[in-house]
């Protein structure tokens, strides 16, 4: 079964270029390492806004896709983690099951074409676009009131923005109570229900992913806050 891990680092500013350098040696040590199918190392920014001012120099990512869990989980004892977490001031480790992705990331599949499954517990959500460059204004435009709508969302647990750029590769993920809870704000929100139904129409993205996930545990800190959930039952 595939399983998800994704790593956020928090760093002081004393340290924002060690994490800078980082970006690069991290993406050159994923290399080979067996059972690790997809990874990206990611930026963040703050949720109210999709602009590039909104970049967070103080936290960064790693996504990793595994078709081996004991893999993932020994991940944390090798040179990658062990490095950020010589500079990082906070660590947040989720775990993660797909059960739906539609799109692509880097023209590939990562999560596989998970079948749907319910979930009693928290939930995750990964959002990603590659925008076509005459779009952006019109996106940032149109998405700004969406990102003011999420970061205060009812049942949201977390939320960042994430990019492998500031320009142009740009998305967000989610963890929040329950699946009910992500469901309303998708389906209810007004000004997110209108890019749904603009998307089509104005054609922003050139790419585009968006994946759901039974979030397995999330534990550590990040942006000031801690967390510790655990165990969603799914079929």
């Amino acid at each position: 079964m595939t399983h998800v891990r994704l790593h956020f680092w928090g760093v002081a500013n004393r340290h924002i270029p060690s994490a800078l350098a980082r970006m690069g040696t991290s993406r050159l040590d994923l290399r080979g390492i067996e059972h690790l199918s997809f990874a990206k190392l990611l930026g963040t920014a703050k949720p109210t806004t999709f602009t590039p001012t909104a970049t967070d120099f103080n936290h960064w990512g790693l996504l990793t896709v595994w078709d081996d869990q004991q893999a993932a989980i020994e991940f944390d004892n090798t040179r990658v983690p062990k490095s950020w977490g010589l500079i990082a001031d906070e660590t947040l480790r989720i775990d993660m099951t797909p059960i739906a992705s539609h799109g692509q990331w880097a023209k590939r599949e990562p999560f596989g074409n998970p079948v749907p499954a319910k979930v009693e517990g928290p939930v995750a959500a990964i959002t990603r676009a590659r925008i076509r460059p005459n779009k952006m204004l019109e996106f940032w435009k149109a998405s700004e009131k969406v990102a003011r709508s999420l970061s205060s969302a009812d049942g949201l647990v977390l939320t960042s923005g994430i990019g492998e750029s500031p320009l142009g590769l740009q998305g967000t993920f989610s963890v929040w109570e329950s699946a009910e809870a992500m469901r309303t704000f998708a389906y209810t929100q007004p000004a997110h229900t209108e890019v749904i139904d603009q998307t089509p129409v104005i054609k922003w993205y050139a790419e585009e992913l968006f994946a759901r996930f039974a979030v397995n545990s999330m534990k550590g800190r990040f942006a000031g806050m801690d967390f510790d959930l655990s165990g969603p039952a799914h079929d």
